[in-house]
């Protein structure tokens, strides 16, 4: 397959690195893909991921004879691992439950949430020296940067947590751009 190698070998260790690196990076999101449930995206990574692993291995076994291959291959499982996680934190897949405590007022939050789309429910509750607001918004994760803000202006002082969210069903949510419609035409 790639027979090239024998007149260039010094391509292998570069081979090897970068396969990894694609490799580690697509298992990477397989792993959240299957954590969320997304029981038709992860195969198909899954997929991608282990014929590049096979190919890359194959190539190891039956060509590599020196250290540099070896470290290739860690360095590329290693450097893998950093570009899978970036490309996860790019795409922020998956979606939240934020749980934000307050002594503002829950009210003011939730029209502040509600005003930017976000759905909200504020709950009364008793802290442990006074009484506060919970307020709970389910969100993507993309808008957490958003949220956050919105949480920072309203109330300063508001503790808060956030918490992933295997699937979520009805409900009132931003309305999201598909990926297709900023290329349709007349749009």
């Amino acid at each position: 397959m790639f027979d090239f190698l024998d007149t260039y070998p010094w391509l292998l260790p570069i081979i090897i690195f970068f396969g990894r690196i694609v490799d580690v990076s697509l298992g990477t999101l397989r792993i959240i893909f299957v954590s969320k449930g997304e029981k038709y995206k992860a195969p198909f990574i899954g997929f991608f991921e282990v014929l590049i692993w096979i190919v890359v291995i194959s190539e190891i076994f039956s060509r590599a004879n020196s250290m540099l291959s070896y470290v290739s291959y860690a360095a590329g499982y290693a450097t893998g691992n950093f570009v899978g996680i970036m490309i996860e934190q790019r795409i922020a897949f998956g979606v939240l439950l934020v749980r934000i405590f307050t002594r503002k007022g829950g009210a003011g939050m939730v029209t502040i949430l509600n005003n930017n789309g976000f759905g909200a429910t504020s709950i009364a509750g008793q802290g442990s020296q006074v009484q506060i607001d919970i307020v709970e918004t389910v969100i993507e994760r993309k808008a957490m940067k958003s949220v956050e803000g919105i949480i920072n202006e309203y109330d300063p002082e508001a503790f808060f947590v956030v918490e992933d969210v295997r699937s979520k069903r009805k409900g009132i949510f931003p309305k999201s751009e598909s990926f297709l419609r900023r290329w349709r035409l007349g749009k």
